[in-house]
């Protein structure tokens, strides 16, 4: 059994992770005041840590864990973003939000009572040949995934132009109007044929 103060850090740990969030599929533009800003309309937030994957390029969506106040309000809000699209800096990519585990966070204390070993295998160790195929099947899962989130990417990068190419066009729609209604012409033909005009 571990130490009074060893159970007691690691009840506080499993605490902070009842009011923590791990939101995911954020854009690579988002920093921490930004993330901050849009969770704190709905709780308190009391800190941000962003999960860096190293093996992944620098634009691909970002993770991180967010602690709220309370675990009430980290059930709250995870409530709230899967209801409705989420989007933070104007990017057409939803955000994802859902419990936060154990194994997410790396500076987890050691678990009362629990000792971890561990041992290089060499090349006549039974289990080796067992390890090597999990290696290479971890790259495997890693270049797969990688490569569906640079496709994803793609698509709502896609999705971004066409959106401000048409915030664009009717932008263009609008000034137009206005320069047509401030024309004099047209306030003239307004007053004779007796129509209500905005400048009047």
């Amino acid at each position: 059994m571990g130490s009074s103060a060893e159970e007691e850090e690691y009840a506080a740990f499993l605490e902070k992770v009842k009011r923590t969030i791990y939101f995911d599929n954020l854009s690579p533009q988002v920093t921490e005041s930004v993330l901050k800003t849009g969770i704190d309309q709905f709780a308190t937030v009391k800190s941000v840590k962003f999960i860096h994957i190293y093996h992944e390029p620098s634009d691909m969506p970002l993770n991180a864990l967010v602690e709220l106040d309370s675990p009430a309000k980290a059930k709250e809000v995870i409530s709230v973003i899967s209801q409705r699209p989420f989007m933070m800096c104007g990017m057409p990519r939803p955000v994802r939000a859902r419990q936060a585990e154990l194994e997410m966070f790396d500076d987890r204390p050691k678990k009362p009572g629990r000792k971890i070993e561990c041992q290089w295998l060499k090349p006549d160790d039974p289990n080796f040949k067992v390890a090597q195929e999990l290696k290479q099947l971890t790259l495997k899962h890693t270049a797969e995934a990688t490569r569906f989130m640079e496709l994803q990417l793609k698509e709502e990068e896609e999705l971004h132009k066409q959106q401000t190419d048409k915030v664009k066009q009717q932008y263009g729609k609008l000034k137009r109007i206005e320069s047509i209604v401030a024309d004099e012409n047209v306030k003239r033909l307004a007053r004779y044929y007796n129509l209500h005009h905005p400048d009047d």
